[in-house]
């Protein structure tokens, strides 16, 4: 508890009355109490009742990869606040040029960061560079931007345009135009049936998608990874190899979205290094600091940039963006920080055998609980979908899966499950621990999930 605020009860009314929670609906708050975490320390919060859970879903929104109470970080960005805040992102500073440099040698064949401050901003950022190519390399075409279902890139209007998650998208509408949905690659709900190659067939629509569109309308395709809220989705054998071929083919920019999978969420640097994959821009936010400043990338290939620098003579030929908290020294100082950490405590290491772990226990308990239909994941970031029988695999009904989360909480462990996603499809319970999960934690929060799952589902 924070020792210097001699009345917590004032601050849970002031929360009551005065701060609008993201994803919340309020109503319920004129009834109980706000949660309000006052403490963290490598796992474990505590609330302002002073209740302790331990977090396997690293600040609710997959983000504290390092943990918390990192006194190091702290440190840095207290040292570099002093030294020099901020100035715009027009002139360098010291911590933005070294972490750049940094993160460069982590991502062979990327050349350049533009920072911002947010994952929808990134993306943004990545939109505005296409359109802005479509004009100046492609006389006006090439401008579409396609986007694949159940992948999420953010909350502002055009991230949302590009989303792939219709309850997110309700009611904030209309959307800007050409931002085009390609299908989702889940083999678990295969929209083709049962089919051969199945990889290879939800990559071939993409190109079914380009080819009716028109090719040369068609500038960009963005995706992640690995999908995180639109149900933690591993990519099926022989996706990436046949999606960066169509890219290849059809002169698309691949727009890799790291925000959640990105800084070693996988078990390696980026999830896109799990597929061998050479993308033309990079987005990436959560993890880069861990939540310890606020701070995002798009980063690119030098052939990317040098598309802004062709023609200096003409005053609209470079990228005409600013953000304006891009240009806050803190994010990239802490971001140094939180590599140093990951490096020195080999936390990509540990993420793969915790990974190994927190899947084998997962895949144990679907053995005992015949409502676990699937479960999926790479590295620290792992989903389980329920289902009300398995031969139909008929989604578990929402309102059963939040009791099974709530159910889990009450076990002292929190974790998430897809949230305003698909209609109908908010039937995945989400993990994603702290890098430097221990095996212990990893089997607290199983167990927890094992006796909410005999409490909820039998």
């Amino acid at each position: 508890m924070d020792s210097t605020v001699n009345d917590i009860a004032a601050v849970v009314e002031a929360d009551r009355v005065h701060v609008w929670h993201h994803l919340s609906q309020h109503k319920q708050y004129e009834t109980i109490d706000p949660r309000v975490i006052v403490e963290g320390k490598g796992l474990r919060v505590w609330d302002a009742t002073g209740r302790e859970t331990l977090d396997a879903v690293s600040g609710g929104v997959w983000t504290v990869n390092v943990g918390y109470g990192r006194e190091s970080i702290a440190n840095v960005v207290r040292d570099q606040l002093l030294k020099m805040n901020y100035f715009a992102g027009s002139a360098g500073s010291i911590p933005g040029a070294m972490y750049a440099q940094r993160l460069i040698e982590k991502m062979p064949g990327m050349t350049r960061v533009y920072y911002s401050n947010s994952g929808s901003e990134a993306n943004e950022k990545a939109y505005k560079m296409v359109r802005q190519i479509a004009h100046t390399v492609h006389g006006g075409n090439k401008w579409k931007i396609l986007y694949r279902e159940r992948d999420y890139h953010g909350t502002t209007i055009a991230a949302l345009a590009s989303g792939g998650q219709e309850e997110r998208r309700a009611m904030y509408g209309p959307f800007p135009a050409g931002f085009i949905p390609v299908p989702h690659c889940l083999e678990y709900r295969s929209q083709w049936g049962e089919v051969a190659d199945y990889g290879l067939r939800a990559a071939n629509a993409i190109e079914e998608v380009i080819l009716r569109e028109g090719p040369d309308s068609v500038g960009a395709i963005i995706l992640e990874p690995v999908t995180a809220g639109g149900g933690v989705i591993t990519p099926p054998e022989g996706y990436w190899p046949r999606v960066q071929e169509i890219c290849k083919k059809y002169g698309l920019l691949l727009i890799i979205d790291e925000v959640v999978c990105g800084v070693g969420r996988t078990g390696k640097w980026f999830g896109y290094q799990q597929y061998d994959i050479q993308p033309d821009i990079v987005t990436m936010a959560k993890g880069v600091a861990s939540g310890y400043a606020a701070i995002s990338c798009t980063v690119t290939t030098e052939a990317v940039f040098e598309m802004f620098k062709s023609n200096p003579a003409d005053p609209l030929n470079y990228f005409r963006d600013i953000s304006t908290f891009g240009g806050c020294t803190a994010g990239p100082a802490a971001a140094l920080e939180n590599m140093r950490i990951i490096e020195e405590e080999d936390l990509l290491t540990n993420t793969n055998a915790m990974s190994a772990r927190l899947l084998g226990n997962l895949n144990t308990l679907a053995e005992k609980h015949a409502v676990i239909g699937q479960v999926r994941g790479k590295g620290l970031f792992v989903g389980a979908e329920l289902v009300s029988d398995r031969e139909s695999r008929d989604p578990l009904a929402e309102k059963t899966v939040a009791a099974v989360v709530a159910g889990v909480m009450k076990r002292g462990v929190q974790i998430g499950m897809t949230n305003r996603s698909l209609p109908g499809f908010n039937n995945t319970l989400c993990l994603s621990p702290a890098l430097m999960v221990t095996a212990d934690q990893i089997d607290q929060m199983t167990t927890a999930i094992d006796e909410s799952l005999a409490e909820v589902c039998g």
